[in-house]
């Protein structure tokens, strides 16, 4: 079964994105999304490290309505910060110290970061302990570092390491 469905949960997502790609949901779309989300796992099976293994399902999408929460926020946060013009803007970087062990969490949480407006993962240290956030508009470091540990590491972690 594994061989030929390597990743369960990863072939409904392609599907799905593959129809919010193409903005709409004819029959034959949906096919060619299922097709899709189930050959491209299928066929780079073997460029996967290890198997993704994910521990708690509900945190899973707990974690996935609080991101899209987030985006939104920051995103008319941006828009804001984008009006006001360059004088309101305090940049910084910080370094965000980490617990998340999980090469795959360690990504998404990166990815993540990046995907959130007004902040960016600029780098992950040799050691993975450390990521350096940019971020548009920060007064207080100790803030974002409890925001991003909070809101996305914590349940990373929850969700892929037992």
């Amino acid at each position: 079964m594994k061989r030929w469905l390597p990743h369960p949960l990863l072939t409904p997502i392609l599907a799905l994105v593959w129809l919010l790609l193409n903005n709409t949901v004819a029959p034959g779309q949906i096919v060619l999304g299922l097709l899709l989300g189930w050959a491209i796992p299928r066929f780079t099976f073997g460029f996967w490290p290890e198997s993704v293994r994910i521990y708690r399902h509900s945190g899973l999408l707990r974690f996935l309505a609080v991101f899209l929460y987030d985006v939104l926020v920051a995103n008319v946060a941006v828009a804001r910060l984008v009006l006001a013009g360059p004088r309101s803007l305090n940049p910084l970087f910080v370094e965000v110290p980490l617990d998340l062990t999980n090469d795959l969490g360690l990504s998404l949480l990166a990815n993540i970061i990046c995907l959130t407006p007004g902040t960016v993962s600029a780098r992950l240290s040799p050691d993975h302990r450390t990521l350096l956030v940019h971020a548009l508009d920060c007064t207080d470091p100790g803030q974002l570092i409890h925001t991003i540990k909070m809101r996305f590491e914590a349940p990373l972690k929850e969700i892929f390491e037992c």
